[in-house]
């Protein structure tokens, strides 16, 4: 499977889970990082841990292991690294104060069924 169907994979458990501006940014010819950022956000930690749960379980069933999470049951910052896909998971106030968007503007977002 390549990076870009795990991608579709964790956008839909993201969906699945009521997130919010759920945005997929393609970094392949401006980084060596990884080829994807997803992010997202939620409305509190409960449902931001949801979200959590729910990309890891559907990543493990695709059959892609968490390289590792950066963040715990009471952050408002998720980090989950997947080596080509790199998915943060924001509330609303912390996703607009650090801003990845702006950050990784030379990137090209794109719909999750373009790549």
């Amino acid at each position: 499977m390549t990076s870009a169907e795990y991608c579709k994979i964790a956008v839909k458990a993201l969906e699945d889970k009521k997130a919010e501006d759920v945005k997929v940014i393609d970094i392949r010819e401006i980084s060596p990082i990884a080829d994807f950022f997803i992010i997202a956000d939620g409305m509190n930690q409960n449902q931001i841990q949801a979200m959590r749960d729910a990309v890891d379980e559907a990543l493990y069933k695709a059959d892609l292991k968490v390289r590792q999470v950066e963040g715990n049951q009471s952050s408002t910052w998720i980090l989950m690294d997947y080596n080509d896909i790199i998915i943060h998971i924001f509330s609303k106030e912390d996703r607009l104060f650090y801003d990845l968007e702006r950050i990784w503007k030379d990137g090209k977002e794109i719909s999750v069924d373009e790549p």
